[in-house]
């Protein structure tokens, strides 16, 4: 689910060899050259903001200004760094990639990816290349004298099926998820406000070693969401809250309403998301786990947070394409946030998640309301 991007990411996001390994980088770069065999080289583009594929094949997330990879088929690659030479030192431990370079615009950039393709006929790639600055890209493609091949989308194909490394990640990540989750609990349950709420979850998401934390909560019930603006003391009673947390560079979230009562609705939408997730397997349809929940949670209607994005695969963004569309199925190997929203429109409204990965048989329970 989309949310506010901070202005400066401060938790720890160094590459952590125990964690992901280089060899697991390694593997990902090989998949790319054996999708594009006659490819010398790719240009990856990310910035703070949206980074998904070059932390995926590099572990960097930029924190300040963007950065560009330069990966070779030789394995010689260059890590290309915006904000100058000051930040060669603050970028070193976020990588495996030990040729850092100051990032000298897109004809330097292009003149580099040159000399890596050194007469090889195979075209250069460029991989993120849709957030990329229109002068930066134009650059680029007059020094190398042609377009690059954009290969975002096989990238992406290549993200969607989840390492053993990955899947320890994500856990890591639904550790700092459900310590938030259930810190704001707590803390609503012992009578504190809104703002105190929410706050000890995201202090004791950073307490796990989050990276990165961000919160939406609802003021009427759960009918809408909004992020903090100015300190609320009210105690709302439901409290419907949404929290997103990143581990080693890899997020969860959760949906969970939080009562002193039992609200009818939220007993509904907790039963619609056991049986959505006692059904899913591979090759199950998205279409066919909309039906079910729709039969599930009747009389209520779907809420407007959730009608066109029950369900989203989940790993290094949070703003991956929702899986909505009939043709669509779950996969092994594939990790998913499933959310179950409802509203009768009026003063009734929930909204319960939960976070699976698909095995060859079920699935397997990472998260849960």
């Amino acid at each position: 689910m989309l949310t506010s991007h901070p202005t400066l990411l401060i938790g720890p996001s160094d590459w952590d060899a125990d964690v992901m390994p280089k060899e697991e980088f390694v593997r990902r770069i090989d998949a790319l050259w054996r999708a594009f065999p006659d490819a010398p080289c790719a240009i990856v583009y990310g910035n703070p903001a949206h980074h998904a594929e070059l932390a995926y094949l590099t572990n960097l997330v930029p924190k300040l200004e963007a950065v560009i990879a330069l990966l070779t088929r030789s394995g010689q690659h260059e890590i290309h760094l915006g904000g100058g030479p000051n930040m060669l030192g603050a970028a070193k431990p976020l990588t495996f990639i030990e040729d850092l370079k100051p990032l000298r615009g897109g004809q330097a950039i292009g003149r580099r990816a040159l000399e890596a393709k050194a007469g090889m006929p195979g075209a250069l790639l460029i991989i993120g290349d849709g957030y990329m600055p229109t002068a930066l890209h134009q650059a680029i493609d007059e020094a190398i004298g042609e377009q690059a091949l954009n290969a975002t989308a096989q990238v992406w194909a290549l993200m969607r099926r989840s390492s053993l490394h990955e899947v320890d990640a994500m856990r890591e990540s639904c550790f700092a998820l459900n310590g938030a989750m259930t810190a704001i609990a707590d803390a609503k349950r012992s009578g504190l406000g809104v703002t105190e709420a929410i706050l000890a979850g995201e202090q004791e998401a950073n307490r796990r070693g989050a990276q990165d934390v961000r919160t939406l909560f609802s003021l009427d019930g759960g009918r809408t969401l909004q992020p903090f603006s100015t300190p609320l003391d009210a105690r709302i009673d439901p409290l419907q809250v949404y929290v997103a947390a990143r581990r080693f560079n890899y997020w969860s979230e959760g949906f969970l309403l939080i009562s002193e009562r039992r609200p009818p609705v939220a007993a509904k939408a907790k039963e619609a998301l056991r049986q959505a997730l006692a059904t899913i397997k591979p090759g199950t349809r998205t279409a066919d786990i909309v039906e079910l929940i729709s039969a599930a949670t009747k009389p209520y209607r779907p809420h407007p947070v959730t009608e066109r994005a029950f369900m989203s695969r989940l790993g290094l963004a949070l703003e991956e394409p929702p899986h909505t569309n009939p043709g669509a199925t779950f996969e092994s190997g594939e990790i998913y946030s499933v959310k179950v929203g409802i509203t009768n429109g009026t003063d009734e409204h929930a909204i319960v998640s939960a976070m699976v990965r698909i095995r060859e048989n079920g699935t397997d329970m990472l998260w849960t309301a």
